[in-house]
């Protein structure tokens, strides 16, 4: 038999924090109770509410204002959609993006999008497909699978005039909130009907992103595909 784990104190406070951010009580952008009220809350210390907080930080789940408190992350935020939009210009930072949908529609899970979602096959989806450009430069085309009863109320409207990234409509309309994801990458050549739409000649080659996006508590909640037409652009990491 194994011995028991230990969990710092603060690492429990952490905990309960996370499962109010999960259960909604604290909506993005909202803002969180202070430290001092939280330490009232759990009958702790400052400062183990403070190390809670400071890891919840530096994972993008919170993020402070100074003089004014604690704030739930949220995908309006420049410095968390960035984290998610990883394609960058040679130089600089990127410009404004324009999102075209090319389709939308319901469908059922395939074997593959149930594994990856995990889910079963023939539950339910939404499926998402558009083209991404930059400027005047068609840069990536993605196609999106979402789960049907979580985003029962999405429609193809609500995703052509929303103005920024979907997770931001997501969190908005839905109450569901992006925290982390998992990409695998490998080059990939042109389709006819992608180079069409890319801007390229079939066989151009191409960056395939795949991703797998979870709300709290580690649910899979997104599988995204893309192609990126990488010419004038990079794929950034940041390790560490």
């Amino acid at each position: 038999m194994g011995s028991p784990t230990f969990s710092p104190l603060y690492r429990q406070i952490k905990a309960l924090l996370l499962e109010s951010l999960r259960s909604g009580a604290w909506r993005p952008g909202e803002a969180i109770p202070s430290e001092m009220d939280l330490a009232s809350l759990y009958k702790v210390s400052q400062g183990t509410v403070r190390k809670a907080i400071d890891e919840l930080a530096a994972e993008n789940l919170v993020y402070r204002r100074q003089g004014k408190g604690t704030f739930v992350a949220t995908h309006g935020e420049r410095q968390v959609r960035f984290r998610f939009l990883r394609l960058a210009p040679d130089s600089g930072e990127p410009g404004a993006v324009e999102r075209r949908l090319l389709e939308f529609r319901r469908a059922r899970a395939s074997a593959e999008v149930a594994r990856m979602l995990e889910l079963k096959a023939g539950d339910p989806m939404v499926m998402i497909r558009r083209l991404l450009v930059f400027g005047e430069d068609p840069v990536v085309l993605e196609e999106v699978w979402l789960p049907g009863t979580l985003f029962k109320g999405l429609t193809a409207s609500a995703v052509s005039e929303h103005r920024g990234a979907l997770y931001n409509l997501f969190e908005t309309q839905f109450g569901t909130r992006m925290v982390r994801a998992e990409e695998k990458l490998k080059a990939a050549a042109a389709d006819e009907a992608g180079a069409a739409l890319l801007g390229v000649e079939p066989g151009h080659p191409l960056l395939a992103v795949e991703r797998v996006s979870y709300t709290y508590s580690d649910k899979p909640v997104e599988w995204r595909r893309g192609l990126y037409k990488t010419d004038h652009y990079f794929y950034r990491s940041e390790l560490g």
